[in-house]
């Protein structure tokens, strides 16, 4: 049994596509996105994307991973085993002793956090996604400028997001199904 995925429409240009994007952003679409050969300058303002979250992301995997560190090393040398080296005292006086170990892993889980967040948030592993199967689609990475707006999208009405995709300055525009 099949359903409508999404719809794909090619652009000439990479202008097109740009004012394309202005105009999908303006109609309220939430969930699209546009494939280019190349980056194309100022398409993040164009789509109306926000500031990224991996910033957000990448700091809670470093503080985890340096609490972390503080944590084990405090505990294990100074409190659980202290560690008297040459007479030097087993308490906060030692922390420079322990900034490579903690640098190591507030990077550390810091990658993890990173890796882990972005395969969640774009849910991959995939093996198969939709798109993949549209004869336009498979022209982005060569020389087509597509732009891709989403069935499960809130605005998303067959017939009327094709009528509007066309208004855009389409040159065409072809429905993607998926099979469930």
């Amino acid at each position: 049994m099949k359903r409508a995925f999404a719809y794909v429409a090619e652009f000439d240009s990479a202008a097109a596509i740009y004012h394309a994007a202005e105009q999908v952003r303006d109609a309220g679409y939430k969930k699209w996105d546009v494939h280019t050969p190349y980056p194309v300058h100022g398409m993040d303002h164009a789509m109306g994307l926000g500031k990224s979250w991996l910033s957000g992301v990448v700091l809670c995997g470093g503080l985890t991973g340096f609490c972390t560190a503080l944590f084990l090393q405090f505990f294990t040398q100074v409190d659980l085993y202290p560690t008297v080296v040459q007479g030097k005292p087993t308490n906060l006086n030692t922390v420079p002793a322990f900034f490579p170990v903690t640098f190591e892993l507030t990077i550390l889980f810091s990658a993890f956090a990173v890796l882990f967040g972005l395969l969640a948030f774009v849910m991959l592993p995939r093996w198969n996604h939709p798109l993949f199967g549209s004869k336009k689609f498979a022209r982005f990475s060569d020389d087509g400028f597509i732009l891709v707006i989403e069935a499960r999208d809130a605005k998303f009405q067959e017939a009327d997001t094709k009528e509007f995709l066309l208004s855009t300055g389409a040159s065409g525009v072809e429905l993607v199904e998926e099979e469930f």
